[in-house]
């Protein structure tokens, strides 16, 4: 039938209108505020979709239009307001800039803000320079270059700039792949790999973040006392320590000062920023200024060298003695070397044997001394810093005259410098930290983070090679400047003067702390928020406009650590350790979700590869062990433990990580491989099915088939615990969730570590049924059935119970699966328990696999078994050597690597008791009692009150050889009837003769409960006679044994002899193992296979009823 469409024209909303924005986001804001109730709850995953799905419609307007749809409206919303809301979605920042949200009673509700303005050059570009550049630029990297050399310096910059290059790579995929949200690096990793790779890596990030907040202040306070007012010293630097005690001293007013100001407002620092860019752009042109300067007109720094050893410049001249007025004078640098008067002096003898010798410290560009800078010159500590190329005569040094020299203060050598240097390099995190306030963050993330990487590696390479061609090597290796007259050795290069690289640097090294303080509490902030560990939760808080109190504290307590460390050198190769394993995570990030290919990886940067990745994450784990192999096992440790705490005791959390990814992956892989062949005897272990019973409230019936379930797996193997409720799935999928909620808390409460799943049916047969045939999946499938024995099936109002066991039975069979039955499960010990002694009691009658065997050692693994020593029997026939066979068992045992103690039972060939004819009767009678009669069922019940009496009172049961005798009053069985026939419950044997203490149920309408005399009984048949004559006729009261099933007689026989023998064995033992005979082959015989199962294990109290798969699961092989 063809259809009309009529297109319309939308009109003009105010939606088109600019100023319409903040209104259209006030309303969403209040609609998100009302599906969020409460304060923030820490879960991610709402806080990322609310703000995409509306439910608000005009129901006319869907009702004209859309009545196809109109019944799922609420639940997915129609494109055009999906649209709608993806054009206003506004991804703020967590605090950058103090607009991200307010605190009321009522719990947090976002405020109106402007969209982001920044692009690549101010969002990414700049930050990352400015983090980049800093600290190690102006303090360390002369002293690297003089250390290391020209070629291994370019070596340690090729190889962190390589990392960060790689890392900016991964990182830009990462960004590229969808929107990110304000958190920046945090949020990248933990949402790519998981909460908790996440919050291991993320706490690392924040250490590190921390860490460098020390490194600036100690980098601050170096430049400040040794090179702008040494005299503000407190110790003094000649006595041991006395350097690192200045540095704690001020570092600790340091941090307070810029504690306060991070406190007051993040706004401060925001406007300071761009005058500590400023300090760093302007250093840096002038130390390119400089460099061609140099190749002009040197500067006119010189050094003394005495010999070829360098001398710390405290003296006006480089003379030791000079002339004035004719006379001569001794220098002050004299002074330092000799004692006593001008020619009754005292000298060092290396001052006397050696010359001084002033040189230029920069030559300049054309110096010529880029030859002797190309290779490196390390030293021990201590060492006095020589110029090889210098001639000297070679003489010890005294204590008193080493300071007057210049040495190394620790010793060097490559990996050190490798760790001090990494710091130099990090920062390239900056522009994605700012994500929220960038206009297009996917754009900007990735060009301004590897054009920044790409210039700051370009300036840092420059600087290796003109520090090496300009600067004079033993002025390199001077850290401190002592041979310039504490001049820093970067500034000495600078033009037009030297102070501007001292106040650059300074400034630089104070904004960088700053950033490093206001940074490092939001990463703590949002990683507390995410809810995934515990105990950060209160470091979640904040101030009304989004500061983070208590996360800033924490830092400022963190940073002082590293300040009273006292030393950059030390703190460097700590904060490198951080940040190298942060990056290592991102490049396994990228790795894994590239391989994965997963559907939602789909990033907009294309320029990156797994192997780009891999490399990258190989490089960082290399350079972590380079640095420091110790700081590196550390700082593994710390995310190692992370990592186990937020697995164990975190909150759950499903961020569609690319770890959760990797293991469907693996299992995917594993289960295809398992399905390749069966496992080997040798790897056979149980893989358990668990058909639990439920009660009225859909809660475990027998908890503690669970416990037993945790005792005989020890967390190993596979364990699916199922349950099956009747009716259909649309009428209970209520009640089938709700059981599974059941069944897995209860499973937690065991320790049982599995899976769950509860099936609806129409029938419970049918259900175990399609749980035995599909439980599992491929290989991992289940290979035996775990069930409690049905308690009470004879008082049952029905057989549906028991039937269902028979039948559970026979399908396990036919399925080639073990089975297990636990009987009498309620007294089975907990996992709190512990059997203190006792035995585990094994009645090995046929072989059917050996899983008798396993099954007491595996029990015997668990703490609760442990102490319960193995006993193993076995039942010999009047044709078997008992001797032979007790020898063979033992060396069999001995094979096995088991440890039993074995004993062989000899049953007798005797004559069939009365007791078991008895049995076997009154079994019988009423199988067929109760299929053949069609009276009604108050006159069936009567019958078979009248017929069971007086067969009772016919035979009673008698030690051998005595005959029967009659009681005046004798105990009727108690039958409870319904429309499938039942089983008979004889109170008066021995099975049962605990329950007779037990009060009598009520009485129903359902259910009759007679107990009469042998007068009533007479009475009651005389009454009945007449009408009841055919089913006199069918039952003969007299016990007529000749007639009898002898297969029925035979079977109870070997159940009632059995039964004598494990019970005169074993009635103490904790627990007995039987071979379980397997059932009737058609449905006539079910009753009687109960009553056999009962009779052999009556007596009992803990029993284990075992029917192996029919293959072997045990072997004497290795």
């Amino acid at each position: 039938m063809p259809t009309n469409f009529t297109v319309v024209p939308v009109e003009d909303t105010p939606l088109s209108d600019p100023d319409y924005d903040g209104d259209i986001l006030k309303e969403e804001d209040k609609e998100e505020s009302d599906t969020v109730a409460g304060p923030y709850s820490g879960d991610e995953t709402l806080r990322e979709t609310s703000s995409l799905i509306s439910t608000d419609h005009d129901d006319s307007i869907y009702g004209k239009h859309m009545a196809l749809y109109e019944d799922e409206i609420d639940s997915t919303p129609m494109v055009s307001s999906l649209l709608n809301k993806l054009a206003h979605y506004t991804n703020v920042t967590q605090g950058v800039i103090e607009h991200e949200e307010a605190e009321s009673e009522d719990g947090i509700q976002r405020v109106t803000v402007k969209g982001p303005q920044m692009g690549t050059f101010i969002g990414v570009f700049l930050p990352c320079m400015q983090n980049i550049l800093g600290v190690i630029l102006f303090l360390r990297l002369t002293w690297i270059v003089g250390t290391a050399g020209i070629m291994q310096a370019l070596a340690v910059v090729f190889m962190c700039c390589s990392c960060t290059m790689l890392t900016a790579i991964s990182m830009s995929a990462i960004a590229t792949n969808g929107v990110v949200p304000a958190g920046g690096s945090y949020y990248m990793i933990s949402r790519a790999l998981g909460p908790e790779f996440g919050g291991a890596v993320g706490l690392c990030f924040y250490l590190g973040t921390t860490f460098a907040g020390s490194m600036y202040i100690l980098g601050t306070m170096e430049i400040f006392l040794t090179y702008i007012q040494p005299e503000a010293n407190v110790f003094d630097d000649q006595e041991p320590n006395g350097m690192q005690n200045n540095m704690r001293i001020y570092g600790t007013c340091c941090l307070a000062i810029m504690t306060l100001v991070v406190f007051v407002g993040v706004k401060y620092v925001n406007k300071l920023a761009l005058i500590f860019l400023s300090c760093v752009v302007l250093s840096i042109m002038a130390i390119y200024a400089g460099v061609i300067q140099s190749a002009i007109k040197p500067p006119n720094y010189t050094i003394c060298l005495l010999g070829n050893r360098t001398l710390k410049n405290k003296f006006d001249k480089c003379l030791k003695t000079e002339v004035i007025g004719n006379v001569t004078h001794p220098t002050e640098l004299w002074r330092l070397f000799c004692k006593g008067d001008l020619g009754n002096e005292t000298c060092d003898e290396y001052f006397n044997l050696n010359n001084l010798t002033e040189i230029r410290a920069v030559p300049g560009l054309l110096g010529g001394v880029i030859s002797d800078n190309m290779w490196g010159h390390y030293g021990q500590v201590e060492k006095i810093v020589e110029k090889k190329e210098q001639s000297s005569e070679q003489a010890s040094a005294t204590n008193d005259v080493l300071k007057s020299y210049v040495i190394n203060d620790i010793a060097t050598y490559f990996t050190l410098l490798v760790g001090i240097y990494f710091p130099s390099v990090t920062g390239i995190m900056a522009g994605s930290n700012r994500s929220g306030d960038l206009r297009d963050p996917q754009r900007s993330i990735p060009s301004g983070t590897i054009l920044a990487i790409v210039t700051t590696s370009f300036i840092y390479i420059s600087c290796v090679v003109l520090f090496g061609a300009c600067i004079e090597g033993v002025v390199l290796r001077d850290k401190y400047g002592d041979s310039v007259k504490k001049t820093l050795v970067v500034s000495t290069l600078a033009w037009p003067s030297p102070w501007l690289i001292v106040i650059g640097s300074f400034f630089s090294c104070c904004g960088a702390g700053l950033q490093s303080l206001t940074g490092a509490p939001r990463i703590l902030q949002a990683i507390a928020r995410d809810g995934i560990m515990p105990f950060l939760q209160v470091f979640g808080h904040s101030k009304a406009n989004g500061e983070p109190t208590w996360a800033l504290l924490l830092t400022a307590v963190i940073c002082e650590i590293g300040i009273l460390i006292g030393s950059l050198d030390e703190v460097a190769p700590i904060l490198s350790m951080f940040f190298l394993m942060c990056y290592l995570f991102v490049n396994l990030a990228c790795a894994v979700q590239t391989l994965l290919r997963t559907p939602n990886w789909r990033p907009r940067f294309k320029f990156y590869h797994w192997s780009l990745s891999f490399l990258g994450m190989s490089l960082s784990l290399s350079l972590m062990f380079v640095s420091s192999w110790y700081y590196a096992l550390f700082v593994i440790l710390i995310a190692g433990c992370i990592y186990k705490y937020i697995e164990y005791r975190g909150a759950e959390k499903e961020w569609g990580d690319g770890i959760r990814g990797l293991s469907l992956n693996a299992a995917r892989y594993a289960l295809i491989k398992l399905e390749e062949a069966p496992p080997h005897t040798k790897n056979w272990r149980p893989q358990l099915l668990v058909l639990l019973k439920l009660d009225s409230e859909l809660g475990v019936k027998h908890p503690r088939l669970l416990s037993f379930t945790s005792q005989l797996k020890a967390g190993k193997g596979l364990t699916i615990v199922c349950s099956v409720l009747e009716g259909t799935y649309m009428a209970r999928e209520a009640d089938a969730k709700l059981s599974e909620k059941n069944i897995k808390a209860a499973m937690a409460k065991d320790k049982t570590k599995g899976f769950c799943h509860v099936v609806v049916s129409s029938n419970q047969r049918d259900g175990f049924s399609h749980l035995i045939q599909s439980a599992g999946l491929g290989g991992m499938k289940h290979n035996a059935v775990l069930v409690a024995w049905p308690t009470n099936w004879k008082q049952s109002e029905s057989s549906l119970s028991w039937k269902n066991f028979i039948e559970t039975i026979r399908e396990t069979t036919a399925a080639h699966q073990a089975l297990l039955v636990a009987k009498n499960i309620d007294t089975f010990p907990t996992n709190q328990d512990r059997l203190a002694e006792g035995t585990i009691d094994v009645w090995w009658i046929v072989h059917d696999g050996g899983l008798l065997m396993l099954l007491p050692f595996l029990l015997r693994q668990h703490k609760v078994w442990r102490k319960c020593k193995m006993r193993i029997f076995t039942v010999a026939q009047m044709d078997d050597n008992s001797i032979q066979m007790k020898k063979d068992l033992q060396m069999f045992l001995y094979h096995l690597r088991l440890d039993a103690k074995v004993e062989v039972v000899e049953m007798h060939a005797g004559d069939i008791s009365a007791f078991t004819y008895e049995k076997t009767l009154v079994m019988e009678q009423r199988s067929q009692m109760l299929k053949q009669m069609q009276l009604s069922k108050t006159e069936r019940e009567r019958e078979i009150q009248s017929i069971s009496d007086e067969s009772r009172n016919s035979i009673r049961r008698k030690p051998c050889g005595q005959k029967p005798s009659h009681n005046p009053k004798l105990q009727v069985p108690t039958i409870i009837l319904d429309e499938e026939p039942q089983l008979i419950h004889y109170k008066n044997t021995k099975a049962h003769a605990s329950q007779n203490d037990k009060p009598t149920p009520t009485p129903t309408s359902d259910r009759v409960h007679m107990t009469w005399t042998k007068e009533k009984l007479i009475s009651e048949r005389n009454r009945l006679r007449e009408a009841n004559m055919t089913v006199r006729d069918i039952f003969n009261m007299k016990p007529e044994w000749e007639n009898l099933d002898q297969t029925n007689v035979r079977r109870m026989h070997t159940a009632v002899k059995l039964n004598e023998v494990v019970v005169n064995k074993s009635q103490g033992a904790q627990l007995v193992l039987l071979n379980m005979p397997g059932p009737p082959k058609n449905n006539c015989g079910d009753e009687n296979y109960m009553e056999f199962l009962e009779v052999l294990t009556e007596g009992l109290e803990r029993v284990l009823l075992v029917r192996g798969g029919g293959r072997e699961v045990i072997t004497i092989y290795s």
